[in-house]
């Protein structure tokens, strides 16, 4: 499934998240072990209903290395450690779309959507590839009540340069 592409307003978001570098290829698996991690901090700080998680990238280098974050929305900021920093998702207008399953197939229809539009990027050339000002998916479904990934609702969201 993959839901029509809109421009919404978000507001700014406080999130708690630890942040890394990873191969495109292999990615997700570094995804999935921090997310574990993160899960085991946010029970620790009992936090579990707030939310939701989510995989933003900063820097996209499709043939090397990503610059990737895997955060956790929060009410406020909490006292970070060596791994689980305090982070911003920017307010601004965003182009999304929510999907499950298709994640390539759901990045390439959002920047098609875009391109047809002529909506520009919050984004710059950055050494190590694309950079975006904020990048992300949050993972809408609760995976205490949905463990299979593929079943789970995703917001793709990435924020539109100002005008």
């Amino acid at each position: 499934m993959i839901g029509d592409p809109k421009i919404t307003l978000h507001s700014e978001k406080l999130s708690m998240g630890i942040r890394t570098i990873a191969p495109f290829k292999g990615m997700f698996a570094v995804r999935d072990e921090l997310l574990k991690e993160l899960r085991v901090w946010v029970r620790k700080h009992d936090i579990a209903e707030e939310g939701p998680y989510f995989l933003r990238y900063h820097v996209i280098d499709m043939n090397g290395q990503m610059d990737i974050e895997v955060g956790y929305i929060v009410t406020k900021h909490l006292p970070g450690d060596n791994r689980v920093t305090p982070g911003v998702l920017p307010g601004g207008n965003y182009a999304s779309l929510i999907y499950s399953r298709y994640a390539m197939r759901a990045n390439k229809t959002l920047i098609t959507w875009a391109k047809e539009n002529e909506i520009g990027w919050d984004r710059w050339n950055a050494p190590g590839g694309d950079a975006f000002r904020c990048r992300y998916e949050a993972y809408l479904t609760d995976y205490r009540i949905e463990p299979k990934k593929k079943e789970w609702q995703v917001e793709l969201a990435i924020k539109i340069a100002d005008t």
